[in-house]
């Protein structure tokens, strides 16, 4: 018997003892740093941490909330900035 034949003796058989996974909506831990967004950024949710100084740039002085120096910011957040700073990007 070969390499082959042996691993699907072992493998279950397809159909009736599969079970079907249940897709379950992750619930973040760390909510976005920015103040008008309920979203969470976590990093397996695509969560980022930027500095400061750029996330004055585009959301104002008062437009965050700050956690050991640096901005957490979700997914949808972080496009947004980048979307705004790759202008900037282009006058170099």
């Amino acid at each position: 018997m070969g390499f082959k034949a042996n691993a699907r003796k072992h493998q279950k058989k397809s159909g009736a003892d599969k079970k079907k996974a249940t897709s379950t909506k992750k619930e973040g831990v760390i909510s976005c740093g920015i103040k008008s967004c309920d979203g969470f950024a976590d990093k397996n949710m695509g969560g980022r941490s930027l500095s400061i100084d750029n996330a004055v740039e585009t959301w104002g002085d008062s437009g965050y909330a700050e956690r050991k120096g640096r901005v957490r910011v979700c997914k949808s957040c972080y496009k947004e900035w980048k979307k705004d700073n790759k202008a900037d990007k282009d006058t170099y």
